[in-house]
């Protein structure tokens, strides 16, 4: 089915924004890109689905490892213990040995997270994971994974961040590829004004994320 995603904005991120934009979507590929009114002109009874803000592609993870591995991301039945919030250094090892269930099902609520960030691809040397809890959650999630050519040297902060942009690149420094016709489509949506507002306020401002043209986080 036909799925036209529009948005006040669109960023391709390979080519000149469009105002009042547009992504048609078919089962998994990118159809076409461009005015709401042409595009929409050209797929008669799609499905409609209109965004606030910024629509952009899906952005790139650099460091999924040490967020899944090294972050236990508490169960909500846990909150009142432990908070919402990853848990990392000293609070991690205030947990003693995780047992292989409890940490699966932290890696799986981490992959979530991830997902709530605009995040539609992550990157491990040789694009795969040695570790079998992290390649089944990310395998299971349908996130694409990619190699680690051209990641940053050093990790900002005292830790990697759920948010993309924190690693400081502009907008098609953070995401997986361009928005192009054929292509796989992973999309984000953010609810700021423009790609300056983007990258100042990051990734925790994304209100849905479309993996292989699958809704897999809506914000509201």
């Amino acid at each position: 089915m036909l799925t036209i995603h529009a948005a006040p904005l669109v960023l391709p991120a390979g080519a000149d924004p469009v105002v009042d934009g547009a992504v048609v979507v078919d089962g998994d590929r990118i159809t076409a890109v461009g005015p709401y009114d042409e595009v929409a002109e050209d797929a008669p009874g799609a499905r409609g689905r209109r965004w606030p803000g910024v629509l952009t592609p899906g952005l790139r993870q650099w460091h999924p490892l040490w967020l899944l591995r090294h972050c236990y991301h508490p169960d909500p039945r846990e909150a009142d213990e432990l908070g919402e919030q990853p848990l990392w250094g000293e609070r991690l090892t205030a947990l003693g040995d995780l047992t292989e269930s409890r940490w699966s099902g932290s890696v799986r609520r981490g992959v979530q997270r991830m997902l709530r960030y605009g995040t539609t691809a992550v990157a491990s040397p040789g694009a795969r994971f040695r570790d079998p809890l992290v390649a089944t959650a990310v395998a299971r999630s349908g996130l694409t994974v990619v190699g680690t050519t051209g990641a940053p040297g050093t990790l900002l902060g005292e830790r990697p961040d759920l948010d993309p942009f924190a690693e400081g690149y502009d907008l098609p420094g953070t995401v997986h590829g361009p928005l192009t016709v054929g292509g796989r489509a992973d999309l984000a949506v953010f609810d700021v004004p423009d790609e300056a507002a983007l990258r100042e306020r990051g990734a925790a401002t994304c209100v849905a994320t479309v993996l292989a043209g699958r809704l897999v986080y809506r914000a509201r």
